[in-house]
Parts: structure tokens; sequence; C-alpha cells
């Protein structure tokens, strides 16, 4: 049990808090229903905690390190057969909220279970988000709540303003995610859950860089 939970059964309120809870996920779950409804397939938008959330373009350095990772992690897993990555557009419906990851990877086991027809994705097994201005809080915070919390097993944070990859993995006694290191220029960063991808974090912002990881990655 959650501490949050047993704080909240101390209450002799707690019958009444939690009636009133359900109604309002349940008003919730109306209002996520009118979104699929709205959300055209041209548009990048999210369902976050009731609120629909629309995107603004991204600035180019962000699109750069999206297709950058998204190409080089998707060589990789086509070329070994290790499942199958998303880039953008790919629509991850949690238990609350509906996100459209940067990246989405699937490893084997899922991937086998994704059908051509599929619109509402399960969770990934690696989720990749490229922060932006308008993006970053919901990036560290509620996503980075709700993603451990549905066993995404890996969940990288970039940042292009200062050319970081911070890679989390969930811990075993916490079920949360810890930290494995702020990776920068000049320094590698490798998955967990693909052991053997391995990149240099220069990769994602120098063109010449890319293609010589990709050739390591490929060949």
């Amino acid at each position: 049990m959650t501490e949050l939970a047993a704080q909240l059964l101390e209450s002799s309120q707690a019958p009444r808090i939690i009636q009133q809870v359900q109604a309002i996920l349940n008003e919730e779950q109306n209002r996520r229903r009118a979104f699929y409804e709205w959300m055209d397939e041209d548009m990048k938008t999210e369902f976050i905690n009731g609120e629909i959330v629309v995107h603004s373009p991204a600035l180019h350095r962000q699109n750069a390190a999206v297709m950058a990772l998204g190409t080089l992690l998707d060589m990789f897993v086509t070329s070994n057969q290790v499942g199958i990555v998303v880039v953008e557009k790919a629509l991850v419906e949690l238990t609350r909220n509906s996100y459209e990851p940067d990246i989405c990877y699937f490893g084997p086991a899922k991937a086998a279970t994704l059908t051509p027809e599929l619109l509402y994705y399960p969770a990934p097994d690696l989720i990749v988000e490229v922060l932006s201005e308008s993006t970053k809080k919901n990036d560290r915070n509620v996503k980075f709540e709700d993603y451990a919390a549905h066993g995404v097993t890996e969940y990288w944070i970039i940042d292009p303003t200062r050319q970081t990859i911070e890679p989390f993995g969930i811990d075993a006694d916490t079920q949360e995610y810890a930290a494995l290191g702020t990776f920068r220029i000049g320094q590698s960063v490798s998955s967990a859950v693909l052991p053997k991808f391995t990149i240099p974090v220069k990769a994602l912002f120098d063109t010449e860089a890319k293609v010589s990881a990709l050739r390591s990655l490929l060949g």
C-alpha cells in the first residue's frame, strides 16, 4: 500500500473522498472519449489528467534530435530483429492519460501484439522525450511518474539545448525511476533494455557523428 493511500485510510472521511475521486475520474473518462473523437491525426495532442494538451510546433534542434535518435534506434532494432520503434504519432494509452511520446521502443514480446490496425498503443519498453519549453514540466513530472507506474522499463530525457541525455531505469525496491547518469558531448550512452545499443551523445546533434554511429551499429 502506498503512503498516500495509507494516510487516506486513516481519515474518517475516506469513503466520501474516495467516492468523490471516483466521480471525477469517471468524468475524466468521458472527456477522454470525447478527446479521441475530436483529435486530428495531423496534430500532436495528449490527454493529461483530464486536460487536452495541444503542442506547438517544435524547434529544429528538437526535431533533429528526435529524428537522429529515432533513426539510430530503428536501424539497430530492425537489423537485429529485436522489436519495433515508433517515432512520434504513437498514442500510448495508459490508465488515466494518453500520451504521444517522441520515440517508443517495443521489445519482441510487445511488438508481437501490435497489429496493422492498432490505434492506441500499450506502454512501451523504452520511451524517449525531447525537452522543449512547453513540454519539459510534464516530461519531468507527470510523465516521469506515470511511465514508471505503468512499467516502462527505461525512460530517456534529452535536452537539445544542453545537449545531454538522461536515462532512467525502474528501481526494483521503489518501483520508481532512478537516474542512470547525465551524459554529455564526449561521452557515450547505452540502453538497459537494448544492451548492445551504445551511441555517442554527439550523434544526436552532429550529422557526421550520427553517420559514424549508424555505421558502427550496423557494422
